[in-house]
């Protein structure tokens, strides 16, 4: 039996890889562009396709292909062989520079905002030496895979991980500032450490044949609660299943071999709905593995006659899915700013730290808000299984505690820093965590991270990710000017003066309550927090000036690129909702009223053979009665959706919410019809599969 060890990364062209395959100068600079987010020296990368090209030809593969994240989701590739014309016309195996560097795919299918004209194909992506090389199977199969940005041919974004690396390039800059004005000399590059859980369910493959909304939508657009659920709270951590774990096994042995570090592995709340958690990664490194992960995740869950569903809700009254999005920030020393320490230096910088956290929070939660906004995770925030629309900080009773004691402190010297940070510097020496958990708060420090709580299943992290480096970004900006502008005062002095200032001012985003509570809503919007409940309403606050000026200032969008993103976002959005709908009215008018006039006549035919017989029923005239008008109701709807449908709604984002609030009202509606019949018509009539057969199929 092999250890994990043995095969950990093996499709991966890992550093170790590159140190055996490159000379010992081009390994230099090649880890330096990596690690050190040091310019790409060109002149290497003759030298480093070679080694790609031999290591993967070494390892079965026959072809390569550049792998991006276009703005639609998902990742797109294109994939070319390594064979050429030789010299003397034979066939030969190559790979250049600068078929590592670029590639040119055909844009023109690709969404842009009108970035780029649709007649207009050109699209570079080029080569991320930051996120490592490999390989991708597919039966006998293998292809050099190799991760890229995505940008229009005037240097535009059209991907999301560009944004990323902007972000944390700026963020770099700004941490690194102000650490340098705080006296530390050691730090020399800022480090985002990310660690993303994933939630998934996974269904028999064969169930969800007779569920074509679940092919088509991702989800269930009909189905009443069963009645065992997850009421009695036995799935969560509970034993797993023989033939689930065989398929954990087999997945967690496929992400070993990609290099992706899965730590954990359990059952979550709703039967049939798992969760698995990796170390912790650089984070453009943990984004790339996230996005490997959940197409792993679909590939052997079909090898096992299962689907694993990644949509943020698939069944209505069941738990969703999210991803719990954990960040921290560190240096090259190996210090996380986001731990509280016994150094009174570092203690200033942790809680300088937390202090940017909430600058960022308060200027910008509706942008964070608005990065986990699609038209799933629409379903599922402030439900039981996420948290608020709102977005606030929780810090835990610990740390809470120490800002309302900086705070309530009078005038700040040098001499009470020991004395403020008292608390922490006579912590015990033990493992312990320095809040709590809250699970309704959709930022809430867990000791030394940060965890996000509101990203959906199936997104790509990157947009929050981005985000988040943001709020941080600006937070630090605005310390740095002003220790600076608190002339002729100790830098460390003038550094608790802002803290103190900050935690004061910053109180309106911190809230250590019950998320879920219609209290915190009434007082949150007193407090003057954005609280947008559906995604064309999150969207908007991409787009006002004070969030387009910060994007620009720190380099991340421009405001161009920024309006186009939000544009294909609606786009998209009006895009899953009208499948939605008009696979609601197909599935409606083809499956599920056929159904409904099947059970009619025969209770109809029952009732004539009854009256025959001179007997008299009081239950069958008022079931068919009940049929009937849910029969003529749903009609009635589905039509009324088909107008919808075919209606004028104005620009873009009037569309937007049109489909979010009419249509989505609609849906509602019919769906109410449905589910009540669902309980009147036959099993043997009913063509989709219940809940209670989905979600007890293992």
């Amino acid at each position: 039996m092999q250890s994990i060890h043995d095969f950990y990364g093996e499709l991966v062209f890992t550093k170790k890889v590159m140190e055996q395959k490159l000379s010992k100068n081009v390994y230099k600079k090649l880890a330096a562009a990596v690690d050190n987010l040091e310019p790409l020296d060109q002149s290497i990368a003759a030298e480093v396709a070679h080694a790609m090209k031999e290591w993967a030809i070494e390892n079965g593969a026959t072809h390569f292909t550049h792998w991006f994240q276009p703005q639609r989701g998902g990742t797109a590739q294109k994939h070319d062989s390594f064979i050429t014309y030789g010299d003397n016309g034979e066939i030969m195996e190559r790979f250049s520079a600068s078929q590592l560097v670029q590639s040119e795919p055909d844009a023109s299918s690709f969404p842009s905002g009108g970035i780029r004209s649709t007649f207009e194909a050109r699209g570079y992506t080029a080569w991320d030496p930051t996120s490592p090389a490999f390989l991708l199977e597919a039966g006998k199969t293998k292809t050099l895979v190799i991760p890229s940005v995505f940008l229009s041919w005037t240097g535009e974004v059209l991907d999301v991980k560009t944004p990323l690396l902007r972000s944390i390039s700026a963020l770099n800059e700004k941490a690194i500032e102000l650490q340098k004005l705080l006296g530390n000399k050691n730090a020399k590059q800022i480090k985002v450490f990310v660690g993303v859980e994933q939630e998934y369910f996974l269904l028999s493959k064969k169930l969800v044949e007779s569920r074509p909304d679940i092919t088509v939508t991702g989800r269930t657009l009909f189905g009443n609660t069963p009645a065992k659920g997850q009421q009695l709270e036995d799935h969560y951590f509970g034993n797993i299943k023989g033939n689930i774990l065989e398929f954990m096994e087999d997945l967690d042995h496929e992400l070993y071999r990609n290099g992706i570090p899965i730590k954990t592995r359990h059952n979550e709340v709703a039967p049939n709905q798992f969760e698995l958690a990796p170390l912790y990664e650089e984070e453009n490194l943990a984004i790339d593995n996230n996005l490997k992960a959940m197409e792993t995740l679909k590939k052997v869950a079909d090898k096992h006659g299962m689907t694993a569903l990644l949509h943020e809700k698939p069944f209505a009254g069941v738990n969703g899915s999210g991803k719990h999005f954990n960040w921290s920030i560190g240096d090259n020393t190996g210090i996380n700013y986001f731990e509280p320490s016994k150094s009174p230096l570092k203690n200033i910088t942790f809680l300088l730290t937390i202090c940017a956290v909430l600058l960022g929070v308060k200027k910008f939660g509706g942008i964070l808000r608005a990065s986990v906004a699609d038209a799933g995770n629409d379903h599922r925030l402030g439900a039981n299984e996420a948290p608020p629309a709102i977005m606030s900080v929780y810090l835990g009773e610990f740390i809470n505690d120490v800002l309302n004691s900086i705070e309530k402190t009078g005038s700040i010297n040098e001499k009470e820093i020991n004395e403020i940070t008292l608390g922490v510097q006579n912590l015990p020496k033990v493992n312990k965590d320095y809040s709590d958990r809250n699970r309704t708060s959709p930022v809430a420090f867990t000791g030394n991270k940060f965890e996000f709580r509101a990203l959906g299943s199936s997104a790509n992290p990157a947009d929050t990710g981005t985000v988040l480096n943001l709020l941080a970004i600006y937070g630090f900006d605005e310390i740095i000017q002003r220790i600076s502008a608190k002339k002729g005062t100790d830098v460390k002095q003038a550094a608790l003066e802002v803290i103190k200032e900050i935690i004061a001012e910053t109180k309106e985003v911190r809230f250590e309550e019950n998320g879920y509570s219609q209290e915190w809503h009434k007082e949150a919007e007193k407090r003057g927090l954005p609280n947008a409940k559906t995604t064309p309403e999150a969207l908007q606050f991409f787009l006002k000036d004070d969030v387009v000026a910060a994007f620009e200032k720190y380099k991340i969008f421009s405001k161009r690129e920024l309006e186009s993103k939000i544009e294909i976002k609606l786009e998209n959005y009006i895009k899953i909702k009208d499948i939605e709908y008009k696979y609601a009215i197909k599935v409606v008018n083809t499956l599920l009223l056929p159904a409904v006039l099947k059970q009619i006549k025969v209770l109809a035919k029952t009732n004539k053979e009854l009256e025959k017989l001179n007997v008299k029923s009081a239950s069958f005239p008022k079931e068919i009665e009940m049929l009937v008008k849910i029969y003529d109701d749903t009609r009635v709807l589905t039509i009324k959706l088909e107008k919808f449908l075919n209606s004028e709604h104005g620009g873009i984002s009037e569309t937007a919410q049109s489909f979010a609030s009419e249509g989505a009202e609609i849906l509602a509606k019919i769906r109410e019809q449905i589910d009540t019949a669902e309980d009147l018509v036959a099993d043997k009539y009913w063509p989709l599969a219940s809940y209670q057969k989905l979600l007890n199929a293992f």
